[in-house]
Order: C-alpha cells, then structure tokens, then sequence
C-alpha cells in the first residue's frame, strides 16, 4: 500500500512544531527580552521564544528537506525560495503579543505551500496542547492532550447576522465595527494568532473572521488556510480572491476573510460596500 501524500512532511512538521512548544514554554511567564522589529510599517515584538522556536524549525526543516525554501517570520528573507516549487512557511510564534501578557493564545504554525498553494498544514498551542493538522484532500484533525485525534467540520450557518464571530483580542477597528454593525453579528469571541481564531470555526465555535488590515504575511495564513479548507470552510482575501504563497510581497495586502465556507460568497457581497465606503480596492500582490 503507498504511503499517503506529504506523510513524511507531516510527521516531520508535527514534531518540530512541539518540540518549539517545548522550548517557548520555557520562557512563558518569566522576565523576558522584548525587542522591537519593524515589519511593514508598524513595529512588532520579539522575544527569545521566537528567535529560539524559528532556529529550531529552520534547522529541522532544512535538514529534512534540503532542497526545499523556506520563508520564516523570524529568518531573513532571500529571494532564493522563489526559484522553488516547495516552500516551507512557518510562524514559529503566532500572538506574540498574547505570549508576552501571558493568556495563552499564541501557537506555532508550520505550512507547505506547493506551486504556491498550501499542501500541509499545522497549528499547535503549546499551553493548551490543542493541536490542529491538515494535508491536502486527506482532511482536518485535532489532537487533544491524551485524546485521539478527531476530524473536524466546519458549521453549516448560513445566516450572517446570526455567525459567531472570531474576532482579534488586540487589534480592533473603528471600521471593524461598522463590519460587525452592518453585518448585524451579535456574538463575538476575542482571541489572538490568525490560528488561533481559524481554529475556532474549525472547531465550529465561531463562523467567521474578518481582518481588514494588509498586515498578516503568508506565514500567519498558509497553515490555518490548508486547516480550515480541510474542515470545509475557505479563506480569501477580502475581495474574495485566492491568496498565492511563495511570492516576493509576503503581505496579505488585500487583508483576509475566513469562513464556514457556505455562506462565504454572501459574505464577500456584504463587504463590497462597505470595502467602498472605506476606500479600498485590490492591491497588486506581485505574485
């Protein structure tokens, strides 16, 4: 019998991406070095447990797959990857800003993008120890702490005003809340990390995510993407468009909509006003 497609990579990805759980819990709650780094045009923060948790899946990576490219939050960019048709991309700590006040929600995410589409994908919460996989065409699963792993589905609501929405802990708009306003959401829950709040409609805790902003990069979305198509929700951006990975702008410019993937086509129209009212048209990506 053959082995199933990308099982190699997936064991590879699921124990790199504990064993950096391992190492950031070791400097979760505890004084830590916080740098800034400037990404896009915003500064962000750093701490050891990025730098610690990105060296070790690179080099794990990079030693399984050597002939693969790998494009990392916290390793320097080099144009090398687009010569590639594998590329690895990985958030070696998503929500380090929920790190550092220490509530929990941060993850680590690892994707494989093939021909610039995600092929692989794993998000793990070291606190918690929720664990979510996906390998294209062969399903979602989550793993919990001394539980079997269970596929998951996403919901079947396809009424927007009544979707639960994964909405963002920190970051929130003015204009996001014309979204919920218009939308008619009534329910929200405030999480951090892209994977965090994908996993809840995997979950079917939520039904939605709107982020608006042009700041998350292919290594916040690649992974939770695969995930949630997987379940049977889609990710786009906020036009309704495909996002492509491996190009040489890793912004999600366009920002980016996740959903239970019934009603998603719905959602998109209900944002094109909206999208107008606030001046926002596609961005070329450059890919």
């Amino acid at each position: 019998m053959n082995q199933p497609q990308y099982q190699a990579e997936l064991e590879v990805a699921l124990s790199l991406a504990r064993a950096a759980g391992t190492e950031i819990l070791k400097f979760y709650r505890r004084p830590l070095e916080i740098e800034e780094k400037l990404a896009s045009d915003a500064r962000e923060p750093v701490t050891q447990a990025d730098l610690v948790a990105n060296d070790l899946i690179v080099a794990g990576l990079r030693n399984a797959f050597p002939d693969d490219g790998i494009l990392a939050e916290e390793s320097i960019d080099t144009e090398r990857r687009l010569e590639k048709k594998r590329v690895w991309m990985v958030d070696p700590l998503d929500g380090t800003n929920g790190f550092i006040d220490g509530n929990g929600d941060f993850a680590v995410q690892i994707g494989l993008a093939v021909i610039g589409e995600p092929a692989l994908g794993v998000v793990y919460q070291p606190v918690s120890g929720v664990l979510y996989r996906a390998v294209r065409h062969q399903g979602t699963w989550i793993e919990l702490p001394d539980h079997g792993p269970r596929q998951a589905k996403v919901s079947s609501q396809m009424n927007i005003s009544a979707m639960r929405l994964a909405a963002s802990r920190s970051h929130r708009s003015p204009r996001m809340d014309r979204v919920v306003q218009s939308f008619g959401v009534k329910e929200e829950v405030r999480r951090g990390s892209v994977g965090i709040k994908v996993g809840l409609i995997v979950e079917q805790q939520c039904d939605l995510y709107v982020h608006l902003s042009s700041r998350t990069k292919q290594w916040d979305t690649c992974a939770p993407e695969l995930i949630l198509a997987e379940a049977g929700g889609r990710l786009t951006d906020l036009f309704g468009k495909p996002l492509r990975y491996n190009s040489r702008d890793v912004q999600n410019r366009n920002g980016i909509v996740a959903s239970n993937g019934l009603a998603h086509d719905l959602i998109i129209r209900a944002l094109v006003p909206l999208l107008e009212e606030f001046g926002r048209s596609p961005v070329d990506d450059g890919s």
